[in-house]
């Protein structure tokens, strides 16, 4: 209250009588300095304005203002608008704090101590008064409105109007952030590197596997587990450096395989099937690229060059639900998460101009849905309500138009100006108004780094060294064109002074003055952000801040996981209800099949001629049940990379959809048990009571379930489509061969026996056997001796032609057919079902765990295949030395017929076609 009166040019004495003891203790005790500084305040108040009088106190320093998506945001007219509308007038005098109450308790200052412990008293009063202060006047600014509560009331700040006008909504949420700093902490993720390097082991041509050689391919690869395989070192990128500050854009050029998505792989934590050299130096603005990747997953994040999506959800329902994964839990207040995202959904959507797509499935090739350039601005709007602070976009342009190509980048640009994230964009074919937006550019060369600066520098640096770039032709071919000796031209008298080898390129770089100056300027970030220092604690304070109650400190997800576990089955029965094609096939497909086998079984007699069609029945049924669940691995493998592309930007935990997935599945998968095992059922005359009725239901569901969870299992172990299916159909083979009606146990060999304990079939057989034979009699319809001549024998000299039966009986009971048949007990039915239930939670947790910690296997570096024994001496020799991602082969190499080399004879073609009018 004291700083708040003196600012305001009011007398101190003024506070004296108030009914504040403790203020009144402490102003008899500092009426001296009050009272000087009160003067000092009036005599200048004329020249100085609320922010130099601000600037006196240590604690009135303009605070640091989060983005809205997470990264921070340097906006000095938002600054300037936020101080302009700064009201002290707007707190009472009488106004008090327990914090200012407690501070003022414990000091009793006597007219002798007035000065440097006085001045830190009031210090201290100030820093917390300002705060208050500052909370107090942006309830009554008229300029810090809430965008989320108030956008009904403002059309400017509703991203459903035609009238919403992004930057004003930018600066009313930086106003609101900045009133509680401590609330919103920023963070910013910049990016430097030096003495990069990464490499791998391979060869550049191999042979084709065929079945004659294929035992060949499996010794070679013992030998490599066992380490007796000599690996050939593939140097891929060497010594990069580099810096990209936040709000920055950098365009990598070059051809494919200079190694551009090794790149953006390696800044972006991808590194699988290479690796980085220790003396690499890779910091994210003071934090390092280990905890960047493990702590701090998903902030930095890859974007391949094809948009991968759940193609049955509409655009605004993808954007929803990576606006519910990264809700922060430091929400505004009256905000509760349901509105944070939708409202989010809704002004991403509107800066990217994708309003009119809300409602539109994404599609793919045979789902349609929005074009390919709309589908690129769903993927940065995704990756803008991520909230990452740093992007590496590769190649994301390929199979656009020029000005869809240009949009594309435009929505970049537009993303890193408004959440201050830098973004790294790989384009093999750039347009020169394409290239003018990027801020940065660096060329690759065969893996060698040849420039890295600014984009207005680079075909500077180039020209002066002696290449030629014609007119019309723009900055990014040209830049491009330098790393083909068939394409740069090079100006006349500077033949022999300019570099023709990649190595020569990458010498030139490290000489030059460009180079020097790159490297003092990231000394000097890497000394202003040092690793361990201010940024990293700000960074864990920001994370902190947004994480769920309930999410582990060292977690990269925001959300908890039961959180993770509702919103993926939101998600889940957003996809049942965009495509119910699928599910009435497979409910119409079922029913079509139990009508077929009812039909074949078509009323079964109570006697013993249906003993073998009663067991073939079930034998049918319970199969049918357990292989309904089978083609769950294709639906698995569909959706795996949209998985493990949210595991990458840290939305959830793949453990979390393969649990929702399951639970989402369960309304389908028991409407379609009841309805092919009702028909089944009745129309075939089985046991016809409500208690055995149930027990069969029970035991199909319970196959179909444990079944459908080790289908599951083997979908997610396998990283491959081709690993999961070539198991799978062995699989099911074995399992009906050894359930054992086919082969029955007694006749089962030694040696395979054990897929018959194995087996879950065998069990749900086992059971639906006995409760359809057990404690039941079936009226003999053959006798033995039967047909001309025996009419009249009876008593004991008959018996019935089945097994079990008793001689002189005219029945045979259900218990002894399957106990002599098929070795059945009437003791086994619970206990089938008890190990089934322990086979179901078994597989469950294999599932459950095998979806977080095996992932599909990525894709690699592309080889040449020839025969085995046609591979060319010359690609035999680029095998020994070094190599780029994607097994690049030498320019002046070709390969003629019979693996012979051979020079290239195209010819360039340098004519100009031209019209006019």
């Amino acid at each position: 209250m004291l700083i708040s009166a003196i600012c305001l040019g009011s007398d101190p004495g003024r506070f004296e009588d108030k009914d504040h003891p403790t203020l009144k203790s402490s102003l008899n005790h500092n009426t001296e300095l009050a009272w000087l500084f009160y003067f000092c305040t009036i005599s200048f108040r004329s020249l100085l304005d609320l922010d130099e009088v601000a600037s006196l106190v240590p604690s009135m320093v303009e605070p640091q203002f989060p983005a809205p998506f997470g990264a921070a945001v340097t906006s000095t007219r938002a600054i300037a608008d936020l101080n302009q509308s700064y009201h002290p007038s707007g707190m009472s005098g009488d106004r008090r704090s327990d914090g200012v109450d407690e501070e003022l308790a414990g000091t009793t200052p006597t007219d002798d101590d007035i000065g440097e412990n006085q001045e830190k008293q009031i210090t201290s009063l100030a820093r917390q008064m300002s705060q208050i202060s500052r909370q107090g006047s942006g309830n009554h600014s008229e300029d810090a409105r809430n965008p989320f509560l108030e956008c009904d009331k403002e059309p400017e700040l509703n991203p459903n109007s035609s009238d919403f006008k992004p930057r004003k909504w930018l600066k009313s949420t930086l106003q609101i952030a900045s009133l509680d700093p401590e609330r919103y902490p920023r963070r910013t993720a910049g990016l430097s590197f030096r003495n990069l390097s990464v490499y791998g082991y391979g060869t550049a041509a191999d042979y084709q596997m065929d079945v004659a050689n294929m035992w060949l391919k499996a010794a070679e690869w013992v030998k490599g587990v066992l380490g007796y395989r000599k690996s050939v070192r593939i140097d891929i990128l060497r010594n990069f450096e580099g810096l990209v500050k936040s709000g920055e854009m950098l365009v990598v050029l070059g051809r494919p395989g200079s190694g551009c998505s090794t790149f953006l792989k390696t800044i972006a934590g991808e590194t699988h099937g290479f690796y980085i050299d220790h003396g690499a130096d890779i910091q994210y603005q003071g934090i390092s690229w280990s905890d960047m990747h493990s702590q701090f997953r998903g902030e930095v994040i890859y974007q391949a060059e094809t948009e991968i999506h759940f193609p049955q959800l509409t655009a605004g329902e993808t954007l929803l639900f990576a606006a519910h994964a990264r809700a922060p839990k430091n929400r505004f207040p009256g905000v509760n998460r349901d509105q944070y995202a939708q409202h989010m959904r809704d002004v991403v959507m509107a800066t990217f101009g994708l309003t009119h797509t809300i409602n539109t499935r994404i599609g793919n090739e045979y789902i349609r849905g929005v074009s390919g350039g709309e589908r690129k601005r769903v993927s940065i709007a995704e990756v803008t309500l991520c909230r990452s602070p740093l992007q590496c976009w590769d190649n994301s342009t390929r199979g656009l138009d020029s000005s869809t190509a240009l949009e594309f980048v435009k929505t970049v640009r537009l993303s890193t100006r408004y959440t201050g994230s830098a973004a790294i964009v790989a384009i093999y074919q750039a347009g020169q108004a394409i290239y003018d937006i990027f801020d940065k550019v660096t060329v690759l060369y065969e893996g060698r780094q040849i420039f890295f600066g600014k984009a207005a520098d680079a075909k500077r640096f180039f020209v002066d060294m002696g290449f030629y770039c014609p007119d019309r032709q723009t900055t990014a071919d040209f830049l491009t064109s330098l790393t083909n000796p068939a394409e740069r031209q090079i100006r006349r008298g500077f033949e022999a002074r300019v570099p023709h080898t990649p190595d020569e390129f990458a010498s030139r770089w490290k000489e030059s003055f460009e180079r020097q100056s790159l490297l003092s300027e990231i000394e000097a970030y890497e000394a202003e952000y040092p690793l361990g220092g201010e940024k990293l604690k700000e960074f864990v304070t920001s994370r902190a801040a947004e994480k769920a109650t309930g999410t582990p400190a060292k977690s990269p997800y925001t959300l908890s996981y039961p959180m993770q576990i509702r919103l993926c089955m939101w998600r889940g029965f957003r996809r049942l209800r965009g495509d119910t094609s699928m599910t009435m096939a497979t409910i119409i497909g079922n029913l079509i099949m139990a009508l077929i086998v009812s039909s074949v079984f078509y009323n079964l007699q109570d006697n013993t001629g249906s003993f073998f069609a009663r067991g073939a029945l079930l034998f049918f049924a319970i199969l049918l049940n357990a292989f309904a669940s089978a083609l769950e691995i294709l639906t698995l493998w569909q959706q795996r990379p949209i998985v493990e592309k949210h595991n990458k930007y840290a939305l959830y935990h793949p453990s979390a959809e393969a649990i929702s997935s399951m639970i989402v599945d369960l309304p389908s998968k028991f409407l379609v048990a009841i309805v092919f095992n009702l028909i089944l059922y009745f129309m075939t005359n089985l046991r016809r009571t409500p208690g055995h009725f149930f027990v069969f239901f029970l035991f199909s569901v319970s196959t179909t379930l444990t079944m459908s969870n080790i289908f599951r299992w083997i979908g997610a172990i396998s990283r491959t489509m081709a690993q999961a299916m070539t198991p799978s159909s062995i699989f099911m083979l074995a399992l009906c061969i050894y359930t054992g009606f086919t082969i029955p146990i007694r006749d089962m060999h030694p040696w395979f026996r054990w897929i018959n304990y194995l087996n879950p079939i065998a069990y749900a057989f086992e059971s639906l056997m006995v409760n359809e034979f057990s404690g039941r009699p079936f009226r003999c319809s053959q006798y033995i001796p039967s047909g001309p001549g025996y009419e009249h024998v009876s008593g004991s000299s008959v018996i019935c032609s089945e097994k079990g039966a008793i001689a002189g009986q005219n029945f045979v009971d259900g218990d002894a057919y399957i106990n002599t048949t098929f070795q059945y007990y009437r003791s086994h039915l619970w206990r089938n079902f008890g190990i089934l239930v322990c086979f179901f939670v078994a597989f469950l947790f294999a599932y459950i765990a095998s979806s977080e910690y095996v992932s599909a296997k990525p894709s690699k570096g592309e080889i040449l295949v020839f025969p085995r024994g046609k591979i060319p001496a010359f690609m035999k020799k680029i095998n020994r030395e070094d190599d780029t991602e994607d097994g690049y082969m030498h320019e002046k190499h070709g390969v003629g017929q019979g693996g012979q080399e051979q020079t290239a004879a195209i010819v360039k073609q340098t004519a100009v076609f031209h019209w006019q009018d």
